[in-house]
């Protein structure tokens, strides 16, 4: 298509994370919509059809209670649902909760095995709707032809996916009305077999009993372990509901709703159905009863013609009821392909799958490359397994509640472990947070294991076994389901090697802790976008300077990836270098400025005429505050390239103030000189430093300053890891879609007892009585050993700035964790180190301090330099 005049692919890329942002159509759905695509997800009349012989033939006539027993862990689950939707409503669902809560490789697995259930799931549904799509025009003979039915299902499939390409309105659209003809004819069947019961039963039918609603008249826990199971696969589907939640009214709210809707009308639906048709055609094994092997795929195909009667109307009736299976099956169909495509679009979103699966319509607003590619995989497989045995095909479906039980226990224990922190808030928060999300994990962990080693393992169990080297033969069900999850768990760290790379290659350059330093004490937190998942370039330090000074530093780098994380280490290490330089924060940003455009440079001509030019460099509009606090005396000295933050909150009072810094642009592109500001700060006060990203969540940049404004007020005295957790918590509930940054410090003042200074006139006389009284201030402090070499270090540098410079001179001690001597003059001239000749009378002064120090060298002042050395002490003499 065609923009403005240029010519334009059909999709684009996401445009990030978080609801709303990914760039699907928003507010297209509402509750009403959202309950459709739970209820037509489901699809309750095929999967009665093709479950319920299944569960009469474990449990008997205790299948009405069984169907509805499942109903339980689906509610538990739905609450671990509601609540993580309410906190991040992401259409990766399963995939995006389990990554943050337990990170990457969990989130991954999760995703995973939605995957993997929606599309062999699909090619189920496809097969059912191509055998019911000839049953139902009188074609029998074609619909038990493996190559017709499988050139229908592959027809449907591209069918169903092109509808679900066209956009989320048009498949609620479709979906309301199969949905409502199909619910209407599941209760007109179910009336009309209760009615004959009571009124004109057939042989087989049985009178309802209260024992049928007994759980524990079941025979065996095996027996009613395996029927909840398939129960369970029966209500699947109502989660579609969370997987549209960035295309639906109030995300937070209403998919929440919808589910717990969807789950208590399919609970309603399945008991009624499921009562009905038990006591209309019996549990025996022979001609409609349910217990019967023949109709275990299909119930309903012998049951209509005997309810509805063969007459004109209850012919008509019959096929209606074969085209309510046929169309639930295409309603299950098309709204397995919703959750699936977006499970996938978010994982490409995140990170997760290649970053083409992020692509999507610029018309329909709907996933390009996440629908097509669902579906044509779906039509792979589904043309795979046809050309093995229907064997295979059908122990391939059951696999698939191994699939779901593990996708809802993750979400159910995310949730646990998500809200861990707030369970003691309020009874609510204990109840919906943690017990019931806890109790439905636990039963589908329970479900997975026992199914997996317990009853599906079962060589005799299903249509195939496998005989397994070592454990000898094994179940088809169990080998083909664990396969499954085995092989996500072999493509994670090929898909996201990449990825993986660049996290780690993150993380590596971060710093590992803060240093302790005399004049701050510090705290940080880091958050990436995309919290566990994302990599982006954000970074903070904590940097010893001379004199008992501190650096403070945030900054930012645009982008994420690999690049961002390589561009955030150059950044980190150039910041370091240049502050070691004792720079002032203007001419520190000034000189990365052009760090970076050398870089750029350098990543220009590296593409020459004709070659493909990579994404812009992350070097180029990079964000950095840069602060020196020194604690003699109290002052701060910044400036800032872009906009990140400082806020200072004032001791004893709790008063916050946002200091109106002059904002310089971002480095690497140029523009007006950077400029110094100075503040003043009492100790004790509390300065936080953060990037732009914390503010992220904020509908405006002014309100985002006012809600920190606003939890940051009366911290004063709270501790500084508290204070980040609360920080981050309250301006961060939920995704993060850039990296976040906050770097928190409490200044101090130095003791007066840790260092004195003099004023000396330029008189060559002076040296004397500075030596004197630098040996007399050691002996003090106890550190005569260190006497000789401090008067000799004093007493070359006093003379060397009353020799050359002239006018006053200052000589500092500071007792740190090293003992540091300071001599400052007017002069503006750098000394430096030389090797004198062995004929040379002069020269040796700085070569000597140099080897008698552990380091030193020179800052510029406002009213001239300093000269700094350091001596390392032993432990007992430096500060505790």
């Amino acid at each position: 298509m065609r923009l403005f005049g240029s010519a334009l692919s059909a999709d684009r890329p996401a445009p990030g994370t978080g609801v709303g942002r990914k760039g699907l159509k928003n507010d297209a759905l509402g509750l009403f919509s959202s309950v459709v695509m739970g209820l037509a997800s489901a699809g309750p009349a095929y999967s009665l059809a093709a479950t319920l012989g299944i569960i009469v033939a474990g449990v008997g006539l205790q299948s009405p209670i069984v169907t509805m027993l499942a109903f339980v862990p689906m509610l538990l689950v739905a609450s671990a649902f509601r609540e993580l939707n309410a906190s991040d409503a992401d259409c990766g669902t399963t995939f995006t909760w389990g990554t943050r809560a337990f990170g990457p490789r969990t989130g991954w697995m999760g995703g995973w095995a939605l995957i993997v259930a929606n599309v062999v799931v699909m090619v189920n549904l496809a097969e059912i709707a191509g055998i019911y799509g000839f049953r139902l025009v009188g074609l029998d003979g074609m619909g038990e032809s493996r190559l017709w039915v499988t050139v229908a299902g592959v027809v449907w499939i591209a069918v169903l996916t092109a509808v679900c390409y066209v956009g989320i309105e048009f498949s609620a659209t479709v979906q309301r009305w199969l949905l409502c003809a199909e619910v209407l004819m599941l209760v007109l069947f179910a009336v009309a077999a209760l009615v004959r019961v009571y009124t004109d039963p057939p042989p087989t039918a049985i009178h309802v009993s209260a024992s049928w609603f007994n759980p524990f008249q079941v025979s065996s826990m095996r027996d009613l372990t395996a029927g909840i199971l398939a129960g369970v696969f029966i209500y699947w589907g109502w989660d579609t509901a969370f997987s549209v939640n960035e295309e639906t009214v109030d995300s937070t709210r209403v998919p929440g709703r919808a589910a717990v809707t969807s789950i208590v009308l399919l609970l309603v639906m399945y008991g009624l159905v499921a009562t009905s048709a038990q006591a209309f055609a019996g549990v025996g094994d022979s001609g409609i009863g349910l217990g019967n092997p023949a109709n275990w795929d299909d119930v309903f195909s012998g049951l209509g013609e005997a309810v509805f009667g063969s007459r004109a109307t209850g012919l008509i009736l019959s096929r209606v009821l074969l085209l309510m299976v046929l169309t639930s099956a295409l309603a299950s169909a098309q709204t397995t392909i919703l959750p699936l495509a977006r499970t996938v679009f978010s994982m490409a979103v995140h990170k997760a799958v290649p970053a083409r699966f992020a692509r999507i319509h610029r018309r329909y607003l709907t996933p390009t490359w996440g629908t097509l590619g669902m579906g044509a995989a779906s039509i792979v497989l589904l043309v795979l397994l046809s050309s093995f045995s229907r064997n295979i095909v059908a122990d391939s479906v059951e696999s698939v509640g191994l699939a779901i039980a593990f996708q809802y226990g993750v979400t159910g224990f995310a949730c646990l472990w998500y809200y861990r922190k707030v369970l003691t808030r309020s009874f609510r928060d204990l109840v919906l947070k943690g017990v019931f999300p806890a109790l439905g994990g636990l039963i589908m962990a329970l479900l997975f294991l026992y199914a997996a080693f317990g009853v599906y393992a079962d060589p005799d169990y299903g249509a195939t076994s496998v005989d397994v080297p070592l454990l000898g033969p094994i179940g088809g069900v169990t080998v083909l389901g664990l396969g499954a999850l085995l092989l996500g768990l072999l493509l994670m760290p090929v898909v996201t090697r990449g990825h993986t790379v660049a996290l780690k290659l993150q993380r590596n350059l971060l710093p590992r802790w803060l240093p302790p330093h005399v004049a701050v004490d510090s705290a940080s937190r880091y958050l990436p976008a995309d919290s566990g998942s994302g990599v982006g370039g954000d970074w903070y330090d904590v940097i010893p300077l001379s004199g008992t000074r501190v650096g403070l530093v945030v900054g930012d780098v645009l982008g994420h990836g690999l690049r961002a994380a390589a561009t955030m280490g150059r950044m980190r290490t150039g910041v370091q270098v240049l502050a070691r330089l004792d720079l002032s924060p203007d001419e520190l940003l000034s000189r990365l400025a052009d760090l970076l455009e050398q870089t750029a440079r350098e990543n220009a001509a590296a593409h020459g005429p004709g070659r493909p030019r990579t994404p812009a460099d992350e070097a180029l509009g990079v964000s950095c505050l840069y602060a020196v606090y020194d604690p003699l005396t109290g002052s701060c000295s910044l400036a800032r390239a872009g906009e990140p933050v400082l806020a200072v909150v004032a001791p004893h009072t709790g008063a916050v103030d946002i200091p109106d810094l002059p904002t310089g642009p971002p480095l690497g592109i140029g523009g007006p000189p950077y400029r110094t500001t100075e503040i003043q700060l009492a100790p004790g006060s509390t300065v936080a430093l953060l990037t732009g990203g914390l503010l992220q969540a904020a509908d405006t940049w002014g309100a985002g300053l006012a809600q920190l404004s606003r939890v940051l007020a009366g911290t004063d005295r709270t501790p500084l890891e508290e204070l980040c957790d609360r920080v981050v918590a309250t301006l961060l509930p939920g995704p993060v879609d850039e990296d976040a940054t906050l770097l928190v410090v409490r200044t101090r003042l130095l003791d007066r007892n840790r260092f004195t200074q003099w004023e000396l006139p330029p008189d060559p006389a002076a040296v004397g009585s500075i030596r004197t009284a630098v040996g007399k201030q050691l002996g003090d402090w106890g550190m005569e050993d260190l006497a000789f070499a401090s008067e000799l270090i004093i007493s070359e540098l006093v003379t060397n700035a009353i020799r050359y410079v002239g006018g006053p001179v200052q000589v500092r001690l500071i007792r740190d964790r090293t003992l540091i001597c300071e001599v400052s003059d007017t002069g503006h001239t750098t000394p430096n180190l030389r090797h004198a000749a062995s004929d040379d009378e002069g020269g040796r002064g700085l070569f000597i301090i140099a080897q008698m120090t552990h380091q030193w060298g020179t800052r510029y002042t406002p009213t001239g330099k300093t000269i700094w050395t350091e001596q390392d002490l032993s432990p007992q003499d430096g500060l505790p």
